[in-house]
C-alpha cells in the first residue's frame, strides 16, 4: 500500500463520521462493490479480522488488487482527494 493510502486509511480510522459518508458516496458504494466481488464479501470479511487482529496484509493485497484494475486507481485517487476535503 502507498502512502497515501495509509494515510486515508489512518484519517478513516481516526474520524467516523467521514468513514459513514464515504461509505454512503457514490465511490464508495463503487469501492465496496469491487472489495466483494466473486464472493459475496467473504474475503473482505477475512481480511477486516485479520486486520483487527494486527495482521493487515489480506487488506493491502485487497487494496493492491483494487488499484491494479481498470479505474480502480482512479477510484481509490477521487477517495483520496474527497478525504482532503
Amino acid at each position: 500500500m502507498d502512502d497515501k493510502t495509509t494515510r486515508l486509511v489512518e484519517q478513516l480510522k481516526r474520524n467516523p463520521a467521514m468513514l459513514r459518508a464515504l461509505m454512503q458516496s457514490q465511490d464508495g458504494q463503487t469501492l465496496m462493490q469491487m472489495l466483494t466481488q466473486g464472493d459475496q464479501g467473504a474475503a473482505l470479511q477475512r481480511a477486516v479480522q485479520s486486520a483487527a487482529r494486527g495482521r493487515p496484509e489480506e487488506m493491502v493485497k485487497m487494496v493492491n488488487q483494487v488499484m491494479q484494475s481498470p479505474g480502480g486507481a482512479d477510484l481509490v485517487e477521487r477517495i483520496n482527494k474527497a478525504v482532503q476535503k
